[in-house]
Protein backbone atom coordinates (compact mmCIF):
# COMPACT_ATOMS: atom_id res chain seq x y z
CA UNK A 1 0.00 0.00 0.00
CA UNK A 2 1.48 3.33 -0.94
CA UNK A 3 -1.14 5.92 0.10
CA UNK A 4 -3.91 6.07 2.70
CA UNK A 5 -6.19 9.10 2.41
CA UNK A 6 -8.46 10.06 5.29
CA UNK A 7 -11.58 12.10 4.75
CA UNK A 8 -11.61 14.90 7.31
CA UNK A 9 -14.17 17.52 8.32
CA UNK A 10 -11.66 20.34 8.89
CA UNK A 11 -8.46 20.09 6.84
CA UNK A 12 -6.51 22.70 8.82
CA UNK A 13 -7.46 21.19 12.20
CA UNK A 14 -6.51 17.69 11.06
CA UNK A 15 -3.22 18.87 9.57
CA UNK A 16 -2.34 20.57 12.88
CA UNK A 17 -3.24 17.37 14.75
CA UNK A 18 -0.89 15.20 12.67
CA UNK A 19 1.83 17.83 12.86
CA UNK A 20 1.30 17.70 16.63
CA UNK A 21 2.17 14.00 16.45
CA UNK A 22 5.53 15.10 15.09
CA UNK A 23 4.77 14.18 11.48
CA UNK A 24 6.23 16.44 8.82
CA UNK A 25 3.96 17.92 6.18
CA UNK A 26 5.19 17.20 2.66
CA UNK A 27 5.97 20.09 0.34
CA UNK A 28 3.69 18.28 -2.14
CA UNK A 29 0.74 19.45 0.02
CA UNK A 30 -1.65 22.08 -1.31
CA UNK A 31 -4.61 24.04 0.06
CA UNK A 32 -6.83 21.13 -1.10
CA UNK A 33 -4.90 18.14 0.30
CA UNK A 34 -2.23 17.63 2.93
CA UNK A 35 0.37 14.88 2.64
CA UNK A 36 2.55 13.29 5.31
CA UNK A 37 5.32 10.77 4.65
CA UNK A 38 5.29 7.82 7.04
CA UNK A 39 7.84 5.05 7.48
CA UNK A 40 6.39 2.89 4.70
CA UNK A 41 3.79 4.97 2.86
CA UNK A 42 2.05 8.32 2.58
CA UNK A 43 -0.93 9.63 4.57
CA UNK A 44 -3.22 12.09 2.84
CA UNK A 45 -5.84 14.33 4.43
CA UNK A 46 -8.67 15.48 2.15
CA UNK A 47 -12.06 17.05 2.91
CA UNK A 48 -14.49 14.16 3.54
CA UNK A 49 -17.27 15.35 1.23
CA UNK A 50 -14.80 15.92 -1.61
CA UNK A 51 -13.25 12.49 -1.05
CA UNK A 52 -16.71 10.89 -1.18
CA UNK A 53 -17.51 12.79 -4.38
CA UNK A 54 -14.20 11.73 -5.93
CA UNK A 55 -15.02 8.09 -5.12
CA UNK A 56 -18.61 8.49 -6.37
CA UNK A 57 -20.23 7.59 -3.03
CA UNK A 58 -22.62 9.58 -0.81
CA UNK A 59 -20.89 11.84 1.72
CA UNK A 60 -21.70 12.59 5.33
CA UNK A 61 -23.04 10.45 8.10
CA UNK A 62 -19.76 8.76 9.02
CA UNK A 63 -20.34 5.89 11.46
CA UNK A 64 -18.59 5.97 14.81
CA UNK A 65 -16.66 2.82 13.80
CA UNK A 66 -15.79 2.47 10.15
CA UNK A 67 -14.50 -1.10 10.35
CA UNK A 68 -10.92 0.09 9.80
CA UNK A 69 -8.04 0.88 12.10
CA UNK A 70 -4.67 2.31 11.20
CA UNK A 71 -1.64 1.17 13.14
CA UNK A 72 1.80 2.36 14.06
CA UNK A 73 4.08 -0.41 15.27
CA UNK A 74 6.81 0.67 17.66
CA UNK A 75 9.94 -0.98 18.98
CA UNK A 76 8.95 -1.14 22.67
CA UNK A 77 6.04 -0.72 25.09
CA UNK A 78 7.72 2.44 26.40
CA UNK A 79 7.58 3.93 22.90
CA UNK A 80 3.87 3.02 22.68
CA UNK A 81 3.24 4.92 25.92
CA UNK A 82 5.30 7.91 24.73
CA UNK A 83 3.50 7.99 21.36
CA UNK A 84 0.11 7.93 23.10
CA UNK A 85 1.13 10.85 25.34
CA UNK A 86 2.15 12.78 22.23
CA UNK A 87 -1.17 11.95 20.55
CA UNK A 88 -3.15 13.13 23.58
CA UNK A 89 -1.13 16.37 23.69
CA UNK A 90 -2.02 16.87 20.00
CA UNK A 91 -5.74 16.42 20.78
CA UNK A 92 -6.36 12.68 20.44
CA UNK A 93 -8.97 10.90 22.52
CA UNK A 94 -7.81 7.66 24.13
CA UNK A 95 -10.23 4.88 23.19
CA UNK A 96 -8.34 2.03 24.85
CA UNK A 97 -5.29 2.62 27.05
CA UNK A 98 -2.26 0.49 26.15
CA UNK A 99 -2.19 -2.90 27.78
CA UNK A 100 -0.46 -6.24 27.42
CA UNK A 101 -2.30 -8.26 24.79
CA UNK A 102 -3.33 -11.92 24.72
CA UNK A 103 -0.93 -12.48 21.80
CA UNK A 104 2.13 -11.25 23.72
CA UNK A 105 2.30 -7.67 22.52
CA UNK A 106 1.31 -4.29 23.93
CA UNK A 107 -1.21 -1.96 22.32
CA UNK A 108 -3.79 0.76 22.76
CA UNK A 109 -6.04 2.92 20.57
CA UNK A 110 -6.80 6.60 20.06
CA UNK A 111 -9.17 8.61 17.86
CA UNK A 112 -8.05 11.51 15.69
CA UNK A 113 -10.26 14.63 15.46
CA UNK A 114 -12.52 12.91 12.87
CA UNK A 115 -12.90 9.63 14.74
CA UNK A 116 -10.37 7.64 12.71
CA UNK A 117 -9.01 4.91 14.99
CA UNK A 118 -5.27 4.47 15.37
CA UNK A 119 -3.61 1.59 17.14
CA UNK A 120 -0.22 2.10 18.74
CA UNK A 121 1.40 -1.30 19.19
CA UNK A 122 4.54 -3.15 20.07
CA UNK A 123 4.61 -6.61 18.52
CA UNK A 124 7.69 -8.52 19.64
CA UNK A 125 7.19 -10.93 16.74
CA UNK A 126 7.42 -8.22 14.03
CA UNK A 127 11.07 -7.16 13.68
CA UNK A 128 12.16 -3.83 12.23
CA UNK A 129 14.52 -3.44 9.28
CA UNK A 130 17.44 -1.01 9.41
CA UNK A 131 15.35 1.64 7.61
CA UNK A 132 12.68 1.52 10.35
CA UNK A 133 10.10 -0.41 8.31
CA UNK A 134 8.53 -3.65 9.49
CA UNK A 135 10.38 -6.75 8.37
CA UNK A 136 7.67 -9.38 8.54
CA UNK A 137 8.90 -12.97 8.32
Amino acid sequence: MSIVTLGVSDLDRSARFYEGLGWRRSTASSPEIVWFRTADSVLGLFPADELAADAGVPGGGEPSFRGVTLAVNLESPALVDAALRTAVEAGAVVVKPPTTTSWGGYSGYFEDPDGHLWELAHNPFFPFAEDGSLDLP
